[in-house]
């Protein structure tokens, strides 16, 4: 299978704090991917490494065959990405954002079709402070795909979701993956990520703690529960640093 995100030996310090302590891993094409950890393991740095969107200190990086930093334009018309917060104008409209956002991509998806399967439809007349967390954060996973991207990156996807909506996008994301989009997520929700990712990476303290499927950080951890297994290897467990 091919592999579409390659990192070796991934640093990044701010000042004198290292934020993330040569990380490597890779993702295969098809397939959703997790980076997992508490808050401060280094998820956020480790993904804006990956996009360039930051300057790692050191290691390689190789994003669909590019470097994300030389070839940032050619990548960008391949890869989607929804972050926790977008930086719009806070007086847009819905439609006006998603034209804005398809008016960069050489063929975009239909977004009104888009608004129309994340359930927001009906809102895109909407300005988009108007519109609930819940709608907002559906709305950004809608961006994403605008470009029918090869590979999507989704932080923290269906914060703000209540439960249904949170089944619909793994719903449609599951489809998606199922026509071959790659998906490289972080997330809190640990149902989420047994329902969703093929392979995870936990994170502590800016280093990789494990690699491999669910069932393995279980069989690892010798816990029953993949929460259990998660908390234990991230260092989150009630009680221990």
């Amino acid at each position: 299978m091919e592999t579409v995100i390659h990192v070796e030996r991934l640093s990044k310090s701010y000042g004198g704090l290292l934020a993330v302590d040569k990380i490597s891993l890779s993702v295969k094409r098809g397939t959703v991917y997790g980076l997992l950890g508490a808050n401060g393991a280094g998820k956020s740095t480790t993904m804006e490494c990956i996009l360039g969107t930051k300057n790692a200190d050191s290691g390689r990086i190789s994003v669909l065959g590019y470097n994300p930093k030389k070839d940032r334009h050619r990548l960008f018309q391949n890869v989607g990405v929804q972050f926790q917060e977008g930086g719009h104008q806070p007086e847009i409209k819905v439609s006006e954002l998603c034209e804005e956002t398809a008016c960069l991509y050489k063929e975009p998806a239909d977004w009104k079709k888009l608004c129309e399967q994340f359930g927001i439809g009906s809102k895109i007349g909407n300005v988009v402070k108007s519109l609930s967390g819940g709608e907002r954060q559906r709305l950004f996973i809608a961006l994403a795909l605008i470009p029918r991207p090869e590979l999507v990156f989704l932080d923290e996807l269906t914060t703000g979701l209540d439960a249904k909506a949170r089944r619909e996008v793994w719903k449609i994301l599951s489809e998606l993956k199922s026509k071959g989009l790659t998906i490289f997520l972080t997330s809190h929700f640990m149902d989420e990520v047994e329902a969703l990712c093929d392979e995870v990476c936990i994170l502590r303290n800016g280093k990789a703690v494990f690699f491999g499927t669910v069932e393995q950080a279980k069989k690892a951890s010798g816990c029953e529960k993949f929460e259990d297994a998660y908390l234990m290897l991230s260092g989150e467990e009630v009680g221990k640093e």
